[in-house]
């Protein structure tokens, strides 16, 4: 069982007197720089010059620099940028002002676990990894919760590295419900695996094959939507509120048995082997360094597969679909 840290485990004096460098002011950039600066935290925000995030850190009452800037005068510097664009950022912006005794710090262990970022020996390397995106880390944070998080230490020039990466996680309000203790590699090999056989690719190659199926026996669109499509923020609720047995509890018995005796057939042994060719894949490093040569030749495979798919039949009849529901923002977007 993995260790888990709460508030009571982590000095926040350990990052008073210190400089907190968050880069970048995303999903999860925003959400750690203003819950550190509500924490009392001495943060500031790196960003490219010309950034349409500059002002929105400014009216926040943050401080705001270019990356050079936060890079030279930060303690601790967190890298939440996305993936593929880290490894270029940190070696033209961050590399060249790291000193011995900085912590470097990631969300995501992909750049460190594949070796796309090898920092100097004298520097912390550790990473803190909220489970959840960032606008429910601010959110929960502000109403005196915490999203839970993963802690790793990946380089601990200083002995003091964990000791370190807790305090910012305190900071952030994860421990205030947990900070399960990982490695970069753990994390970084079961969030891509999570990513790519069930919460993203697993999920909607499931629904497109059972709207398709549904449409080709006959069916109408709309109803075909709501019974592969709509439905299913139903009973993912019910599974986070309560597990398996909570969700079957909420459903008809007719629905449970159905569960019971037709889930197996569709996800069989032979997609089980499936997941774990994707496992090794990941484990073995052949997906990372495919993503790293996509970027590389300018993402034309990601590119035609995001048009792709943004064409597929479900997404144009859930548009419709969706518009007839008043209660969703679908300016969101």
């Amino acid at each position: 069982m993995a260790k888990i840290f709460y508030d009571k485990d982590a000095d926040l004096d350990i990052l008073k007197g210190k400089k907190v460098g968050i880069i970048g002011f995303g999903s999860q950039g925003h959400a750690h720089a203003m819950n550190l600066h509500d924490s009392g935290i001495d943060v500031m925000v790196g960003l490219y010059p010309g950034s349409k995030s500059w002002s929105a850190v400014v009216d926040a009452g943050i401080a705001v620099g270019t990356v050079d800037d936060v890079a030279k005068s930060a303690d601790v510097i967190m890298m939440l940028v996305p993936d593929q664009v880290t490894r270029k950022v940190y070696e033209d912006h961050v590399e060249p002002y790291l000193e011995a005794g900085k912590t470097l710090m990631f969300a995501h262990g992909f750049n460190i676990h594949f070796d796309q970022i090898v920092a100097p020996a004298d520097v912390d390397v550790s990473m803190i990894a909220p489970k959840g995106p960032g606008h429910l880390v601010r959110r929960v944070f502000t109403e005196g919760g915490g999203v839970p998080a993963l802690v790793a230490v990946h380089q601990d020039a200083s002995e003091t590295a964990l000791q370190t990466a807790l305090a910012y996680g305190r900071a952030i309000g994860a421990g205030r419900s947990g900070i399960l203790e990982t490695t970069f590699r753990e994390e970084t090999e079961t969030d891509l695996f999570g990513e790519q056989v069930i919460l993203c690719g697993g999920i909607t190659s499931l629904i497109k094959a059972a709207y398709e199926t549904l449409i080709e026996a006959g069916y109408q669109p709309e109803s075909a939507y709501f019974e592969t499509f709509h439905e299913l923020k139903l009973i993912v609720d019910l599974l986070y509120e309560g597990g398996m047995e909570y969700m079957r509890y909420s459903i008809s018995d007719t629905a449970e048995y159905g569960d019971y005796t037709r889930g197996p057939r569709i996800i069989t042994s032979e997609t089980k082997e499936t997941m774990r060719t994707i496992l090794k894949e990941i484990q073995q490093g052949s997906f990372a360094r495919e993503w790293i040569l996509e970027n590389q030749a300018g993402r034309p495979q990601f590119l035609a597969l995001r048009r792709e798919n943004a064409a597929h039949p479900v997404e144009q009849v859930g548009k419709e679909v969706r518009a007839m529901m008043s209660w969703l923002n679908t300016n969101k977007k």
